[in-house]
């Protein structure tokens, strides 16, 4: 059986992807979580690739006079770094005085949460959950970070 999580009172939650992230408190104590939004951030529009980028991939010349093509720019993706980059600096400043934090993502935005927070920010977080919990109820949020899945 898995320990249950641990998370003290005023202690922080972030779940995130790349276009929405809830900032959770946990008004309650350690063993009887109550978490409440904090602040909620969501990504500004973000148009199709094609009306973002409509020129054909560039080219690179290389030593001998051969030619490469260069993929295209995914805009969705640049996006989505830059959302994570902004949601990493707004959770430590929400979180600076807590103990101890929680961080749930999907996989790749977690990996770009990583890379973003501050190496102290970085030994308060008690646990990282890979799953995208954004679309869920603050309850059934509690409800799945406090049994562990």
């Amino acid at each position: 059986m898995t320990e249950r999580l641990k998370l003290p009172h005023e202690g922080m939650v972030l779940v995130s992807d790349g276009r929405k992230a809830l900032l959770l408190r946990n008004a309650g104590n350690e063993v009887d979580w109550n978490l409440t939004v904090d602040r909620v951030l969501e990504a500004p529009d973000n148009p199709s690739t094609a009306e973002q980028g409509t020129d054909r991939p560039g080219r690179a010349f290389a030593a001998g006079g051969q030619r490469s093509a260069m993929g295209e720019t995914d805009w969705h993706d640049l996006a989505e770094i830059r959302f994570a980059g902004d949601v990493a600096k707004a959770f430590e400043e929400a979180a600076a005085r807590a103990k101890a934090v929680i961080v749930a993502a999907p996989p790749r935005t977690l990996a770009e949460l990583r890379k973003r927070f501050s190496a102290p920010f970085k030994t308060r977080i008690v646990a990282e959950v890979d799953k995208d919990l954004t679309r869920h109820p603050v309850y059934e949020i509690e409800k799945r970070l406090r049994a562990g899945r």
